[in-house]
């Protein structure tokens, strides 16, 4: 990949690439990645791109996520500390598995890491911004398209099931973990707190700051 000039002069030597580990299903991945694009955004800078590998947590558990879940954690982040995000999240429209979709986006990064973190952001706004059913192939297929790419290969499976083991060597400890320069940051942007059945929410400032800094430093 390469560093537009622009960014190049502004921050001297840039970071090209973030690697995240993280579930298509997560709304704390969802909160996670669209605040390090914010940010970036902010800077005015193209890079670092993430690196979004897939975690499946149905793999992880032995099970999908429940959609009650689901549903109760983008309740809990919504009112917390994201009201701008889930804007048309539909419960009901939480795929069955999370594999096809996390095998389109590895389709997506056989074309570069620019055309993955797009089509990795585009597949967490379709479902929990426009409460689209990525369990359907059709919608599968829509988003596809926006990027031009063809729909998942094998080559595209095995890239998953070789991201879920390389995570497990590397100690990945839930969705969304961040990696830079070899340490792991464990959803850097929140601080969360189980009370009974549910979780209390915070930003983690320092924690967030800490990781930007190393980010884009």
């Amino acid at each position: 990949m390469r560093v537009s000039e622009g960014s190049e002069s502004r921050r001297g030597t840039a970071r090209e690439v973030v690697e995240v580990f993280a579930d298509v299903t997560c709304p704390f991945a969802h909160v996670g990645l669209r605040r390090f694009v914010a940010h970036r955004d902010a800077l005015k800078v193209t890079t670092p791109v993430l690196r979004v590998r897939a975690w499946p947590l149905e793999l992880v558990n032995g099970e999908p996520l429940e959609p009650d879940v689901v549903a109760r954690h983008v309740d809990e982040l919504r009112q917390q500390v994201a009201p701008d995000l889930f804007r048309d999240f539909d419960v009901e429209s939480l795929p069955k598995s999370s594999m096809p979709t996390l095998e389109m986006v590895a389709a997506a990064y056989q074309l570069g890491d620019q055309p993955g973190e797009r089509m990795s952001l585009l597949v967490r706004d379709a479902l929990f911004e426009h409460g689209l059913d990525l369990g359907r192939p059709e919608v599968l297929a829509r988003i596809a398209a926006t990027e031009g790419i063809d729909l998942p290969t094998a080559e595209a499976e095995r890239r998953v099931l070789d991201d879920y083991e390389d995570g497990k060597r590397r100690g990945v400890r839930g969705s969304p973990e961040f990696f830079v320069d070899g340490r792991g940051w464990y959803c850097p942007s929140l601080q969360i707190e189980k009370v009974g059945q549910d979780l209390r929410i915070r930003p983690d400032l320092e924690e967030i700051q800490a990781f930007l800094a190393t980010c884009f430093a």
